[in-house]
């Protein structure tokens, strides 16, 4: 009989214990930061003017460098107009240049023209991939009187992972300046 009910106690215990789920690892979690959706102030200088998000400052050093800058973000997108006097080749091989500096440290670099015949603003937008200073640079022109040039740059060491939430964002704010840049004479 004890036989018996050790028999039957042993067998009640592999299936309580063989009813269980295999406990499997948890998958990598990606942080969720989330930004909100961004109202529009304009910004006019002498020569150029453009929409950008109210969450932002503006730091005007002079007529020729303005800083956007994102303090909850850490992130600046840096402004630099240039005159056309004869030198369009020159400003555009400067700014190609200066985007492909970050190719020793990027992953990619992906290459956006930029067109707006209404506006007469032309330009091109990189999108740089990886653990680069700069996350996106930009240029656009008129290509007879005006030229700006824009970086993005975070006040941290560069992770890709870790900012990439904030460079989407931003980037997707560069592109608006760029939609919303208009000339002046």
């Amino acid at each position: 009989m004890m036989r018996k009910y050790i028999f039957l106690i042993v067998i009640f215990s592999a299936l309580v214990v063989s009813c269980k789920e295999d406990t499997l690892p948890k998958p990598k979690a990606m942080l969720r930061l989330e930004y909100p959706d961004s109202t529009t102030v304009n910004f006019v200088a002498s020569k150029y003017s453009f929409d950008y998000n109210a969450l932002a400052k503006i730091n005007k050093k002079n007529e020729s460098a303005v800083t956007v800058e994102y303090p909850r973000m850490n992130g600046s997108i840096f402004l630099s107009y240039k005159p056309v006097a004869g030198n369009l080749n020159q400003l555009l091989s400067d700014a190609q240049k200066l985007s492909y500096e970050h190719a020793a440290k990027a992953d990619n670099i992906l290459e956006q023209p930029f067109v707006n015949e209404d506006a007469k603003v032309y330009g091109m937008f990189y999108d740089v991939k990886g653990d680069a200073a700069s996350q996106s640079q930009f240029y656009v022109t008129d290509s007879t009187e005006h030229f700006l040039t824009g970086s993005l740059y975070f006040s941290v060491k560069p992770n890709y992972d870790s900012i990439l939430p904030a460079a989407v964002y931003l980037q997707e704010d560069i592109r608006k300046i760029m939609e919303t840049l208009r000339w002046k004479n």
